[in-house]
């Protein structure tokens, strides 16, 4: 990443009073605040709909740390955050408000950080709002959330939108899991360590497993997951984007550029799933009543406001084979669900056997080698390895032991942040590295588009499996049909 001179930013958030700005955004930045990386003069304006005052914004991003940060907040940190903040009042659907804008932001002085914090059905809206009013300059920049889109052809429609306004090095689409440390850790793991650089191909690597389970069920958004599901709101992206850091080749060097291009290779030689295989390849999983932690949680049909009809999966599991020369013939097994007995988000490697055992006192077969990159909830790396026992008396008796790289352990001093933290911090900068670029976006969905239609070619209605377990028995199957299991 090239070294350069940050400037200030005017950061508009649009949606500062909605639930993303009060849980993730305004946390983020008092979190940047406190390590002193945002900008003397960089300045935040809080854009919505609902009549506040600034000094109204101030007070609402205060309850907002109380009732979040999990922390006690230090004043002077809120003292030095709170004298950033301002707010407009701006109906995002009236294009002559944004005028507004042209009194709260110096395009001279700072660069303008645009944040579309809200729905996708409003970037037009303030594309346009925002090219009519006059503010923006070469420089200025535009952050969106998913989803993208819910097909290719939907996130092709919002892609075009913004287009026309931003310049495609001007846009960075977020997702939240490419800021986490251990996501970034993959490229120094990969390609600073020679141990896994030189081994991380079909010729030592048996099979790759990817676990994202949530804890949590619906939480009061029945009528947007109902329309969407599991396959769409995780795997499309965030499980997807953990596999191409995963599997990709070196980049040239540690460019947006050559990374997205690496990246994209990747997601291009992803093997179709069709009607004709997607029995075979992928299980779709919806929960019943169960219990989470020993309290009783409702099922999938009895949630608030739920159509008992819905055959909307809460819980996908998929074999990804990736027809290239470094991944023949290892599979990747990708599963993500929703009522899982905890937070879990982990990649395991599963090394080859050897061939031949000299220790069958100990083992019948020798346990292969496993690499385990835990990204949450205790972030940090496993290596899974056979050790001999001490002692002297009798045959040599070897054990699974584990060494453990813990990042909150091994890096004490240093300050562990969350994804959204270091992916503001990257926008602020004008490092689009950790962004995900169109066409990353549309080869997503070209992909995740074919299993969608084959399920509703081949009227796949998803199996039921209860809260608290790892998903239906068929998801066992899938990994059974080759001889391995899911780590758990």
């Amino acid at each position: 990443m090239k070294n350069q001179n940050y400037k200030p930013c005017d950061l508009v958030i649009y949606g500062a009073l909605g639930d993303l700005s009060k849980r993730k955004l305004l946390i983020s930045l008092y979190r940047l605040e406190k390590s002193n990386l945002l900008e003397a003069d960089t300045r935040i304006i809080g854009v919505d709909r609902l009549e506040e005052t600034s000094e109204g914004f101030v007070q609402i991003a205060h309850n907002s740390l109380k009732s979040f940060l999990n922390k006690e907040i230090n004043p002077e940190i809120w003292e030095r955050l709170s004298q950033r903040l301002s707010y407009l009042k701006i109906d995002l659907t009236q294009p002559e408000q944004y005028l507004q804008l042209n009194a709260a932001v110096d395009p001279e002085k700072r660069v303008m950080v645009n944040y579309f914090a809200v729905a996708p059905f409003l970037f037009k809206s303030i594309c346009q709002g925002l090219q009519s009013c006059g503010v923006l300059t070469a420089e200025s920049r535009m952050v969106m959330e998913k989803p993208i889109g819910h097909d290719l052809k939907s996130s092709k429609e919002i892609n075009d939108v913004v287009e026309e306004v931003f310049q495609e090095d001007q846009v960075y689409r977020i997702d939240h899991y490419l800021g986490k440390e251990t996501v970034l850790n993959l490229l120094a793991l990969r390609f600073a360590n020679s141990i896994f650089t030189t081994n991380w191909n079909h010729n030592t690597i048996d099979h790759i497993q990817i676990t994202v389970g949530e804890d949590i069920g619906i939480e009061g958004r029945w009528e947007y997951f109902d329309k969407t599901g599991q396959l769409r709101d995780m795997l499309q992206n965030h499980l997807l984007q953990i596999l191409t850091f995963v599997a990709m080749e070196p980049p040239a060097d540690l460019e947006a550029e050559s990374i997205h291009m690496e990246k994209i290779k990747v997601l291009k030689a992803l093997r179709p799933i069709t009607a004709r295989n997607v029995e075979e390849k992928t299980v779709r999983g919806q929960y019943t009543a169960g219990f989470i932690k020993g309290a009783a949680v409702p099922g999938y049909l009895e949630e608030e406001g739920a159509n008992k009809e819905s055959t909307t999966e809460s819980f996908v599991a998929i074999r990804v084979d990736i027809d290239n020369w470094r991944w023949a013939g290892v599979p990747f097994y990708m599963r993500t669900g929703k009522r899982m007995p905890n937070k879990r988000t982990e990649i395991v490697v599963n090394f080859k056997q050897l061939p031949h055992n000299i220790f069958k006192d100990s083992f019948r077969d020798l346990p292969a080698n496993k690499l385990v990159i835990h990204l949450q909830p205790n972030e940090g790396v496993d290596v899974v390895m056979l050790n001999k026992v001490p002692g002297i008396d009798g045959n040599i008796k070897l054990q699974q032991t584990k060494l453990d790289l813990s990042f909150s352990e091994t890096f004490k001093k240093n300050s562990i942040f969350g994804g959204y933290e270091k992916l503001i911090l990257e926008a602020l900068r004008g490092n689009t590295t950790l962004f995900l670029s169109r066409e990353e976006i549309e080869q997503a969905w070209a992909w995740v588009d074919s299993i969608q239609d084959a399920w509703a070619q081949n009227h796949s209605a998803p199996k039921s499996y209860p809260a608290g377990s790892w998903g239906p028995i068929a998801s066992v199957a899938l990994l059974a049909r080759d001889g391995r299991a899911w780590e758990e």
